[in-house]
Order: C-alpha cells, then structure tokens, then sequence
C-alpha cells in the first residue's frame, strides 16, 4: 500500500493556513536548491482559500512557475477556466502562471489535449508539486470515473488528454483537458487536499482498494512512488 500522512483540521481556515506554510516550505526548498520553483495547482473551490493565504508570503514570485493540472476548453476570461483563477490570485505576486491551453483558439477535444501534451513539455520533470484535489465521485484533475481510461492508462509519455465528461458536471458543463496519470505522478511532492465527511471516507477506501479502486484518485495514487500528505477539513 502506499505511504500516506493525514493532517486533520476542524475547519477550512485553518487548513488552509497550514496547507500554504508547507507549499511556502517546498517552494523555498526548490528556489534554494534549483533556483526556480514549478508546481501544478488545482481548480475549484477548496484551494481558493489555500492560494490566497501562500499569495501574501514573501518569496521571490519572479523564479515561481505554476500551471493548472487541468483546464476546462473555454474561451479567454471565462469564469470556469482554472488558468484564470490561478492568474487572479498569484498573477499579483509576479509568479509566472502558464496556461496549458491556448484559450484564443478554436479546438476539438482532441485537439485540445494535444496542445496542452506539447504545452506540459516545457516544463522541468519531476516538477517540484503536484496538488490534488477530489470530487465528490471520486474524480481528480479532470480524471472522471466513467472516463478514466484516457488518462489513466495511456503511455508514460503523454502528458495531457482531451476529456468529454460524462455526465457534464453542472458546476462546469464543459469539455477539459487533464493531465495523466503519469504526468500527475511525476512530482517531487503530492499532497492531496478535500473537506466534509463524505469525501474523507471516499478518499480512504479508494486508497485501501489500491489499484481495484473504481475512482479516479484511487487509480491514481495507487502507482504513487513517493510519500502523500492529505490534508483533511471537517467542514466544508
């Protein structure tokens, strides 16, 4: 099985308080050893509170580079693109934030996903952070139970997929693109952050299934070669 720690908190704030201080730890780490610091940051709304708290802490912003591990195809300024989000927060620090899309253009699914593949190219592997987050069916990234497949088993190579969910989530009823599992394993560090009862319990019986998991993040934590912290608030 693999190594796991769990860090439990009563409440969102103060996870989110103890989430920054140890990205803030891996990205000092990384700028004192390599002089720059990458990492893969997630969408939705759990990390908002986390990203907001790791923006006002004094790093040099300018050696920081962070991308989406997935992105919805939208167009440029959309409410559903995770790029976006992460502009608004750390695009004032002075962190590069790379989109892993080109949201001026008109892509296929398919399509999409290879760009965003050549895209993840650039950046130095294993970068220093993945951080995952988890839906309340077990997904991750843009990695959706009844789509697994496209990302799950797909060659190490490949970095990123183009996904049509099914069903459309109706927070964000839009086609995405993910990263795969290998890409997603190919870290220095992976933490894990989720709230509420329901998706704890979810969380730990993905992992005690291992790779017969039937969610996305039990599929993919399951090939995991490193230690994983989990980070747990009670309350959502």
């Amino acid at each position: 099985m693999i190594e796991v720690e769990w860090w439990e908190f009563e409440d969102l704030e103060t996870m989110a308080g103890e989430v920054a201080g140890d990205i803030g730890f891996i990205i000092e780490k990384a700028i004192e050893t390599n002089g720059k610091a990458e990492l893969a940051l997630p969408g939705g709304q759990t990390p908002q509170p986390i990203l907001e708290k790791l923006a006002t802490r004094d790093f040099d912003w300018s050696k920081v580079r962070v991308f989406p591990t997935n992105e919805r195809i939208v167009e440029a300024g959309s409410e559903y693109s995770n790029f976006e989000m992460l502009e608004r927060i750390l695009g004032p620090t002075g962190a590069m934030v790379e989109p892993i899309l080109d949201h001026d253009q008109q892509w296929s699914t398919k399509e999409a996903g290879q760009s965003a593949d050549a895209r993840l190219a650039g950046f130095s592997w294993p970068v220093d952070l993945v951080w995952l987050g988890i839906g309340a069916d077990g997904s991750t990234a843009s990695i959706f139970p009844a789509q697994m497949d496209a990302a799950i088993d797909t060659p190490k190579t490949r970095r990123a997929v183009g996904v049509t969910p099914d069903p459309m989530p109706e927070e964000a009823p839009v086609d995405r693109v993910t990263m795969t599992r290998p890409a997603l394993l190919d870290t220095h560090t992976m933490i894990v952050t989720l709230a509420g009862a329901e998706k704890k319990q979810l969380l730990e019986k993905a992992i005690a299934d291992g790779p017969l998991s039937n969610v996305p993040i039990g599929r993919v934590l399951a090939e995991a070669m490193i230690p994983i912290d989990i980070y747990w608030s009670a309350r959502t």
